[in-house]
């Protein structure tokens, strides 16, 4: 066959390839973007709710003609998790007072210029550290005193700084504890997240050990490509994970302060309680990928029925994810997972170092998924029976 014929069907082929991957791509992308902005809608009414009242209050109710740091101090206490937002206002409230004070009394005696912006900032973040503030607050006491020693000063501006510091920093508190119901929702979504992701990555390393004895045309760049896209993904995952701890910290802090959400401090700890084991399951997950890759790379065959496996692994997981919403879906993952365990005790241990290790990686990721399902850890480990032949345990 002619080279050059040859090249441009390579070519032909890779344009018609790229193409719909990359609209593929494009639609991902604004789906993301769009989901991004759904899961982070409540949020951003309750910070512009907030900022919009405090600065109404401070306005016509206290009398202040610009307090522009009451609806600041609103929303930058919001953007914080729950559970350190009363230290978060304090902090806030303090560094401003430095701030303005340290500003004002400066400005009064010698006057503006350089010099004495870059004295007074340093010396109200001197301040705020000596009295034992972090990072937060040291910043705040920084940047007030830069504002009062460049704006026109005004002596009494320093009180009615500080209270609309404090005015934004409690109507912040008020609306996360009468409305904090994203922090409720949130965990359960983040788990599914993960969940769901996990799952897809398990789908696609068992399309790529499938690829690999299949004999269509460019199957072995195919195989490569997917395992290399899955071990990436499941090292991404780390990331979600520490999303949903995040959000589960939160969640756990809102019930327990919230007088209005206490009645879902049950469901909330328990999606609390899926972080240990799935950590395990993203850790496990990972190093089974990676293996998987690896013996694409070095040209090792994996036992035809793996791929199976995976995918058996793959629906426990989706399982998990949808239980979490539909209570009995929890049943059927529990039966996946318990049938792919025992499974995987009947099957010989396989020749090859990557086989074995991608073998002991399913079961221990079944038993880390069946921990997901509400079965202790010792019940999990029975429902994956030891092996005559000396495959390692988890």
């Amino acid at each position: 066959m002619d080279p050059v014929r040859l090249t441009l069907d390579q070519l032909r082929e890779l344009r018609d390839d790229v193409a719909p991957r990359a609209a593929r791509r494009s639609r991902a992308s604004v789906r993301r973007r769009v989901e991004r902005w759904r899961d982070r809608i409540f949020f951003i009414g309750q910070c512009a709710i907030a900022a919009g009242l405090a600065w109404a209050l401070a306005r016509y109710v206290v009398g202040h003609q610009q307090p522009f740091f009451a609806p600041v101090a609103a929303m930058v206490c919001l953007g914080f998790s729950f559970g350190q937002r009363l230290r978060r206002v304090a902090e806030v409230m303090v560094g401003v007072a430095v701030g303005v004070g340290v500003g004002d009394l400066f400005v009064r005696f010698f006057g503006t210029g350089v010099p004495q912006i870059i004295f007074v900032v340093a010396l109200a973040m001197s301040i705020a550290v000596l009295l034992g503030a972090g990072t937060l607050m040291t910043t705040q006491a920084g940047v007030q005193a830069a504002i009062v020693t460049t704006l026109l000063p005004n002596p009494g501006a320093g009180f009615s700084r500080w209270l609309d510091a404090v005015l934004g920093g409690l109507v912040a508190l008020a609306a996360a504890t009468i409305a904090p119901a994203a922090a409720i929702r949130r965990p359960r979504q983040q788990a599914s997240e993960v969940l769901n992701e996990l799952s897809a990555i398990l789908v696609e390393t068992a399309e790529g050990l499938r690829d690999k004895s299949d004999q269509e045309a460019h199957a072995e760049h195919r195989d490569e490509r997917e395992l290399t896209d899955a071990l990436r993904r499941a090292r991404a995952s780390e990331g979600m994970l520490d999303d949903l701890r995040s959000a589960a910290e939160e969640g756990v802090a809102v019930v327990r302060l919230s007088p209005f959400r206490r009645r879902h401090r049950g469901r909330v700890q328990q999606i609390a309680d899926l972080v240990v084991p799935l950590d395990r399951a993203i850790r496990n997950i990972r190093v089974l990928v990676r293996r998987c890759a690896v013996s694409v790379w070095r040209d090792e065959r994996m036992p035809d029925e793996y791929p199976m496996l995976l995918d058996r692994l793959a629906d426990g997981t989706r399982l998990i994810a949808e239980s979490l919403f539909e209570p009995a879906a929890k049943v059927a993952a529990h039966r996946v997972l318990g049938e792919l365990g025992r499974r995987t005790a009947d099957l010989p241990l396989p020749p090859g170092l990557s086989a074995v290790v991608v073998l002991g990686q399913i079961r221990s990721t079944v038993v880390d998924l069946l921990e997901l399902t509400g079965t202790s850890y010792d019940e999990a480990r029975k429902l994956v029976p030891l092996r005559l032949d000396g495959l390692d345990e988890k």
